[in-house]
């Protein structure tokens, strides 16, 4: 399935154009493009605007958004109907698909700026680069095991970026609620790196 959303026939989308969530989805199992389509109209925008503002890249905002229409057409049966709208469904795989991406940027700069370090560095730098490396791998898997509350408000602040006000407008939440999440989440992390043994002092 190429994504090319641009051109779908006036009369097809029409079609659909009146059709429920869960009419979209159980016709687009049925592989109708037209179907993928008006749910592509629909929501898009909605899409892209989330990732940009998570990812703030337009290039690779648009890439999730491929993504995630892709992985509709490809599993439109995940969508569940009784547990949020189509757009709700498409958001949170947007939000996932963006974290990921600033994710994977943010390391390969990491690595690349280690690598320019240790070029630069003579030999006995090369432990503590290697120390950091571990260290990096290891902050990773103890976040994944925050609670979601406490890793999502994490993951956009120190990963996307973004101001508490940002991550409480984004999330919907009161600020405060974002800060206490934060700091309940960092002393859970800093708990969780000192008794496997990884602090930096």
């Amino acid at each position: 399935m190429t994504m090319t959303m641009v051109g779908t026939p006036e009369r097809s989308v029409s079609r659909w154009s009146h059709a429920s969530d869960q009419e979209l989805a159980d016709a687009i199992i049925d592989r109708s493009e037209a179907a993928l389509g008006e749910a592509y109209r629909r929501h898009s925008a909605a899409v892209y605007g989330l990732a940009k503002r998570v990812i703030r890249n337009q290039s690779l905002a648009e890439d999730v958004v491929q993504e995630v229409f892709l992985r509709l057409w490809n599993s439109p049966e995940k969508f569940d109907a009784s547990r949020g709208s189509i757009r709700s469904f498409l958001l949170a795989h947007t939000h996932g698909r963006s974290v990921d991406i600033i994710r994977s940027e943010t390391s390969r700069r990491n690595r690349e700026d280690r690598e320019a370090t240790l070029t630069a560095q003579a030999g006995p730098s090369i432990d503590e680069e290697v120390w950091q490396m571990a260290l990096a791998d290891k902050v990773q898997q103890a976040l994944q095991s925050l609670p979601q509350t406490e890793r999502s408000v994490i993951e956009l602040a120190y990963f996307g970026g973004l101001t508490y006000r940002q991550v409480a407008v984004h999330l919907e939440l009161p600020e405060g609620t974002v800060k206490s999440r934060i700091r309940s989440g960092l002393k859970r992390l800093q708990a969780i790196m000192a008794e496997a043994g990884l602090t930096t002092a």
